[in-house]
């Protein structure tokens, strides 16, 4: 099992530059989102969750669903169309943000800000957003999307798109959505 992973990573470094050339959603797409998605490819037998766990940038995401009680909901049936925040993201926040709320008097925040990240009851691909603006009905709320250079969400990038779980679908976005207001 070492060495297929090994072997993995040594081929998404080297095609990860053709790769992403062909990846006409992608912005900015790194070695380790190719890697993530040779690895996973079409297989698509993890939930999220566990889709999310097997590509290692998403482990605030993974903490903070963790704390906000929401890990069964993402490892439900679905379909769930999740946009998910890397690491890289949440480092992004303000200094302390993350840590302000993953304390347990923040859940309800924390769960609040996630929820915006999710859309529930269907399963939307790329390919249904690639030249529109839209808007959609998450789990807190409408995030618009705008699909005519890239694709956005509230602004955030994806940076990886249609990453396949058995009960939904994970698009990788540079930045972690907020509630307005």
């Amino acid at each position: 099992m070492k060495r297929l992973v090994t072997l993995s990573a040594a081929i998404a470094l080297f095609s990860a530059p053709a790769l992403a050339e062909t990846c006409q959603y992608a912005k900015a797409k790194t070695a380790s989102h190719v890697e993530a998605e040779l690895v996973k490819g079409d297989w698509a037998e993890a939930d999220i969750v566990d889709t999310a766990a097997d590509a290692g940038q998403f482990n605030t995401l993974l903490a903070a669903a963790e704390a906000a009680g929401l890990v069964e909901a993402l490892k439900g049936d679905g379909p769930l169309t999740v946009f998910a925040p890397t690491d890289e993201a949440f480092a992004a926040l303000p200094a302390g943000t993350v840590e302000t709320l993953l304390l347990p008097e923040n859940k309800d925040t924390l769960a609040g800000i996630l929820k915006l990240h999710v859309i529930a009851g269907s399963k939307i691909k790329s390919d249904q957003l690639a030249g529109k603006t839209l808007t959609a009905e998450t789990l807190n709320g409408t995030v618009a999307i705008d699909g005519t250079d890239g694709v956005t969400v509230n602004g955030a990038s994806v940076v990886a798109a249609d990453v396949m779980a058995s009960n939904g679908v994970i698009h990788v976005i540079d930045a972690v959505l907020l509630p307005e207001g």
